[in-house]
């Protein structure tokens, strides 16, 4: 796109406006050689951030060159270093928080189009979630009205894209630093009404760290993740929380089989790919440790509704997790 600086570009940035034969110009630059330099790519930010009316076809231009530039163009292709994380956060966020919904779509696309990404950076786009959760504010809500404490269905949808688009194609256990923002989002929640697709999710990632945490190889996250939220056939006289339960037994049952017990080969090879990763974008991978996760069970001095219907599945049904886990759902099982 070496034709960029060719276009007009004092004049759109004068005007505050880019109008679609701007977007057919840039599309024509682009698509001649499909190369995107640094340069440039920070120029498309400046445009970005510079004007504040653009015509529809500007986002989805603008996500697309910048994406192709960061995931295929900058090495090593198909993965992002934390260096090119770091490039993107600064230029899509202020004081950790995007303002406008193209720089949360653009994040999003990033990860779903690479093949590796830091934890930083889909940590940082579940920050997103949870800062719409917590303040009602920002992109997930402008003209949606609801209120903070809350989570939508369409956000949930979000948060499992963004824990799909992160594990790629492998079988990657749920990270620690994934797990924080999602224990972190159910605690705001907490003191209102139980969302069914919400407790679906949450469930379902926690009982994927604790069976990673307690040795066992994970199935891939579409398959430990995928959407299962129904309360069929509750009656009125059946409480909310028994409802969730109910739920939950099912759902997680449906996936229980796909946990296999690891060989010590087996551990050894997943350690090795996560070394390998690390190395390639210069970033660790911190897993959820049983310890970790006992902390954050009922960190407030009480379950929410998720972690009760958790909890209440573990206590039941006793799978073999690790000791330290065990003893904890027995206590918390009893609280709930």
């Amino acid at each position: 796109m070496s034709g960029l600086r060719s276009l007009p570009i004092d004049d759109i940035l004068k005007r505050r406006t880019i109008d679609l034969i701007d977007i057919v110009h840039f599309r024509r630059v682009f698509y001649e050689d499909g190369i995107l330099s640094s340069d440039e790519a920070n120029l498309l930010f400046t445009l970005n951030h510079a004007c504040g009316v653009y015509n529809p076809e500007w986002p989805e231009f603008f996500i697309e060159a910048i994406t192709d530039y960061i995931v295929f163009q900058e090495a090593p292709r198909g993965y992002i270093t934390a260096d090119n994380s770091n490039w993107l956060i600064d230029l899509v966020s202020r004081d950790g928080k995007i303002d406008r919904k193209t720089e949360l779509e653009l994040v999003v696309n990033v990860l779903d189009k690479a093949r590796w990404a830091p934890v930083s950076l889909v940590k940082f786009a579940l920050e997103q979630v949870k800062h719409a959760v917590v303040d009602g504010t920002g992109p997930l809500r402008n003209g949606k009205g609801l209120p903070a404490g809350n989570i939508s269905e369409a956000e949930v949808d979000l948060i499992r894209r963004m824990l799909y688009a992160f594990a790629g194609d492998g079988a990657v256990a749920v990270t620690r630093a994934e797990a924080d923002v999602l224990f972190d989002i159910d605690e705001a929640i907490s003191g209102s009404a139980p969302n069914p697709a919400w407790t679906d999710l949450f469930v379902k990632a926690i009982a994927n760290v604790m069976m990673a945490a307690s040795g066992y190889a994970v199935p891939s996250r579409e398959e430990a993740l995928r959407q299962e939220a129904t309360l069929d056939n509750q009656e009125e006289e059946t409480s909310m929380l028994a409802a969730l339960l109910s739920m939950v037994q099912a759902n997680l049952a449906s996936v229980q089989d796909a946990y296999l017990d690891q060989t010590a080969e087996e551990r050894a090879l997943a350690r090795l790919e996560h070394q390998r990763i690390e190395i390639i974008t210069h970033e660790e991978i911190t897993e959820a440790e049983a310890t970790w996760l006992v902390s954050r069970l009922g960190r407030n001095g009480r379950l929410s509704p998720s972690e009760k219907a958790l909890v209440s599945y573990l206590n039941r049904e006793s799978p073999r997790i690790h000791p330290v886990l065990t003893e904890a759902v027995c206590r918390l099982g009893d609280a709930a």
